[in-house]
């Protein structure tokens, strides 16, 4: 059997169509994305949690269908009507796309919503609860390595080994375009774990790299607020009380062409000039010791305020749009529980290995040749999915002293 089930127009449309009988009540869909009716009814505030639009038309013909919001029930992806249509009724189910659904005759009928671009791809991927039943299968049972095995104890190792993965083996790097705001500092994404790269973009949509501020500035953690003796003080329950960060506000409220002038005459960074946005140009230095790589570059800065969960920029870059890249666990949300089929094999071999080695009296030789298998699996997965092309790393050192030969 196939395991495509979709066609070319629920994939890249999210269109499926019917055509009543006047007998037929419930019209089956078959997309891979489950059908989400919160109500029929677009006065009811429910309306919006529809993933869909229900349209019909009595001809067929383009530009012809409205949108049918009389009563109508979804159960097991099956819209159901009341009372059979007439017959020779068009009936669409048009998921919601980015740029809206074909068959609204205006553009408050269109179904807007990203619903059609989640399953583009799709196919690369299985879920994580596929995963699960594919281990049940073929590595659970009478005459294999795992007689019997509890689903929520693999469900558990499957989580931790997708956690362990998205780290440094899957594609878990999201990218979050953002403006930063007068106040020169982002909340960090609900989802983030650790941030890969932070850029602004150019009007042409150029990246340029921004880097942290190392050894320039940096947010404290706890910003006690002291008496004249500096003693911390505490409120009425005890604890500490604590303010906004000063150094952070100084920061943020520089004036550059000071900045400049400090620089230029304090004794730790002597010889160092800025640009209006506070990036580094020249050092005196520059002739006798060379460039300070940490300072040279003219895009600006970021650091990271773990107190308060935000990125902090510099002056510089107040306004800019940036593409701040980053890494998730792909357990934060349902829709990112998927593994690739590349690393599918990988992830089984982590299920066996952990459900195997934290069971009680078994054979330390299998649970050494299942951590090897384990290590070499997830080693081909990784190149894999590297995603490395000879064609594109030649074309880059044909720019080189050396031709690589190919």
């Amino acid at each position: 059997m196939s395991l495509i089930t979709e066609t070319n127009q629920q994939y890249y449309q999210g269109a499926q169509g019917f055509r009543s009988d006047n007998t037929t009540l419930a019209f089956k869909t078959t997309f891979d994305t489950d059908l989400v009716l919160g109500s029929f009814d677009p006065n009811n505030i429910n309306y919006a949690l529809n993933n869909f639009k229900l349209y019909t038309s009595s001809t067929g013909l383009p530009g012809s269908y409205s949108e049918y919001i009389t009563t109508f029930t979804v159960v097991d992806n099956a819209v159901t009507f009341p009372v059979a249509p007439a017959t020779g009724l068009y009936i669409v189910v048009q998921l919601k796309k980015l740029d809206g659904g074909l068959y609204g005759n205006t553009e408050t009928d269109k179904a807007y919503g990203q619903v059609v671009e989640d399953n583009y791809g799709g196919y690369s991927y299985i879920t994580l609860d596929d995963a699960i039943e594919n281990f049940m299968v073929g590595y659970v049972g009478g005459g294999k390595l795992i007689q019997t095995a509890k689903k929520s104890d693999i469900l558990f190792f499957a989580k931790r080994g997708l956690q362990e993965f998205s780290y440094d083996t899957l594609k878990s790097v999201k990218k979050s375009e953002l403006t930063i705001p007068q106040s020169l500092t982002l909340p960090l994404p609900q989802d983030y774990v650790n941030y890969v790269r932070t850029s602004w973009t150019d009007r042409h949509g150029v990246k340029h790299i921004i880097y942290p501020t190392n050894n320039l500035t940096t947010s404290p953690y706890y910003t006690q607020i002291q008496d004249s003796k500096g003693i911390p003080t505490q409120d009425n329950f005890g604890d500490d009380i604590e303010g906004t960060s000063l150094i952070q506000e100084r920061w943020h409220s520089n004036n550059n062409e000071e900045l400049n002038n400090y620089l230029a005459e304090s004794p730790d960074t002597v010889g160092f000039n800025f640009t209006s946005n506070g990036s580094f140009i020249y050092s005196n230095y520059i002739n006798q010791y060379g460039l300070d790589p940490q300072y040279s570059q003219s895009n600006g800065y970021f650091n990271l305020n773990e107190r308060e969960g935000k990125m902090s920029f510099s002056s510089g870059l107040v306004g800019e749009l940036i593409l701040l890249e980053y890494i998730s666990d792909g357990l934060a949300y349902d829709s990112d529980t998927k593994i690739p089929k590349i690393a599918e094999e990988a992830l089984y071999a982590h299920i066996l290995y952990a459900i195997i080695s934290t069971r009680a009296n078994q054979p330390e030789y299998i649970v050494q040749r299942l951590k090897k298998e384990r290590s070499a699996k997830l080693r081909n997965a990784k190149i894999r999915l590297s995603n490395i092309k000879i064609g594109e790393i030649t074309q880059v050192m044909r720019g080189k002293s050396k031709w690589i030969k190919h």
